[in-house]
């Protein structure tokens, strides 16, 4: 066991932690907060993201209810035999219970959702049929479908639900209107809906038609907008779960851009007591560092960026640690396409001129694993390398199975969302962790704390 790993295996070595028991102020605020600039300022607001008292689904009574339900079936989807075959379903599995509990109710449910990104068009590809198909197989009863989401043939369908019918809609996302928060779009969706209930947090948030505007107009008329078991889960790991984490609290940030999660590693400064950085931003902090990085992929625009989170991790004794050794490969170009050449592993915290850094060494997955399996609250969010070639995936999945180490000796796990979870699934380790969010830039702007609209637009308890 190495130092570090060491020092903070117990919970009580954290300093924050002691900071946050001695200071006699509510857990759920902090004094000082970052905004979305950076600056710091004295406010009262929940930590991350914000904890949201709103009804859900379980708090509404259904019966012979029409129930607009937005949910998130942006499924993988690929040609098979001239037709379209989803790949991978659990983001429908991922609504069965809140469908269920609207079918016990009694409710009439209409659900809607987009696929892909149409721009407005009917593309075929992108139909929601295929859904409708394996929805039904997977919730054990028929589910109809409707090949519009607004108009006479939706008023239709409605009314031929029972009590405890399913309705699926056509992409919303065939309207330009929908991404456009049109008000006219969004009355036609809500005309048929006496209430409204949002399980789409990968959609979150999105101030569209179908997330934010319908609810807005069910809400005027006097109907109920809550949120799904699942939309209320993400709310629950990415939020409370997150505002007074057992220590030690260990984060895990992957991916290509610093740009993408400053805002995330800034906010979390301020909870963390470890924060482990993989991926290709972890090249842009070596160069804050004044390492070199041969071609590996970095934002030379934001070194400067991740130099103050640097020192800012410093002055809040926080342990920020970037791989010190990686494997490289020379990138080439074969029959005309990009690839990769002669990998190996490199053990110097200098990347050479000719190579790329495309995963973390051994060593720092040795390391990096040690501190993981000492944490009692975890959020990853980013893979390690481009773990989809097998050659540059052991880092990822050396992560991956530290997590599910420390998560079976009982520390919480919390993914968020992504490539994260694609690497777990890949790994065969998907149900080996606490919670796996659904959300992508959903989950990341949650955690930088902004607000989401489609959480927003929900009736307050």
């Amino acid at each position: 066991m190495n130092n570090l790993a060491k020092r903070y295996r117990r919970s009580e070595d954290s300093p924050h932690l002691a900071k946050r028991r001695n200071s006699g102020k509510q857990p759920f605020f902090e004094d000082i907060t970052v905004d979305t600039l950076g600056r710091t300022g004295m406010i009262s607001r929940p930590f991350l993201g914000e904890r949201m008292a709103k009804l859900t689904v379980n708090d509404l009574d259904l019966k012979g209810k029409r129930v607009l339900t937005r949910v998130d079936y942006n499924v993988p989807m690929a040609e098979q035999d001239g037709a379209m075959v989803i790949n991978d379903d659990t983001r429908i599995r991922a609504t069965l219970p809140t469908l269920k509990a609207m079918v016990d109710q009694g409710a009439k449910v209409i659900l809607t959702a987009h696929l892909g990104r149409p721009k407005g068009d009917r593309v075929p590809s992108m139909s929601l049929r295929p859904v409708a198909d394996k929805l039904a197989e997977l919730i054990g009863q028929p589910v109809a479908f409707c090949d519009q989401c607004v108009g006479d043939s939706v008023a239709e369908a409605v009314s031929q639900l029972a009590d405890g019918g399913l309705l699926l809609l056509e992409n919303v996302r065939y309207h330009a209107e929908e991404e456009a928060n049109d008000e006219a779009f969004a009355e036609q969706l809500a005309a048929n809906a006496d209430a409204y209930v949002n399980d789409a947090f990968g959609a979150a948030h999105r101030a569209h038609a179908s997330t934010a505007g319908v609810a807005n107009i069910i809400a005027a008329r006097g109907g109920q907008c809550a949120a799904g078991l699942l939309m209320e889960r993400e709310l629950q790991f990415l939020g409370d779960e997150l505002d007074t984490p057992d220590g030690p609290f260990v984060v895990i940030l992957g991916g290509a851009k610093v740009s993408d999660k400053i805002k995330v590693i800034d906010r979390l400064l301020e909870k963390a007591d470890t924060i482990l950085i993989g991926g290709a931003m972890a090249y842009t902090f070596k160069l804050a560092k004044g390492l070199t990085v041969g071609k590996s992929l970095v934002e030379r625009d934001k070194v400067d960026v991740a130099r103050a989170a640097l020192d800012k991790a410093a002055e809040r004794n926080v342990h920020f640690l970037i791989p010190t050794d990686n494997v490289v490969a020379e990138p080439t170009e074969i029959d005309g396409k990009f690839a990769f050449s002669d990998h190996r592993v490199n053990d110097d915290e200098n990347i050479p001129d000719d190579v790329e850094g495309v995963d973390i060494g051994p060593k720092s997955a040795d390391t990096f694993s040690e501190v993981i399996r000492g944490a009692k609250t975890i959020l990853w969010n980013g893979p390690m390398g481009i773990f989809e070639d097998d050659r540059f995936s052991a880092g990822t999945f050396a992560v991956a199975r530290a997590v599910c180490d420390a998560t079976a000796s009982g520390a919480k796990s919390i993914i968020g969302g992504g490539d994260s979870v694609k690497a777990l699934n890949k790994a065969g380790l998907g149900d080996q962790v606490t919670f796996m969010s659904t959300g992508g830039g959903a989950s990341l702007e949650f955690l930088e704390g902004k607000e989401l609209p489609g959480v927003a637009a929900l009736t307050d308890k």
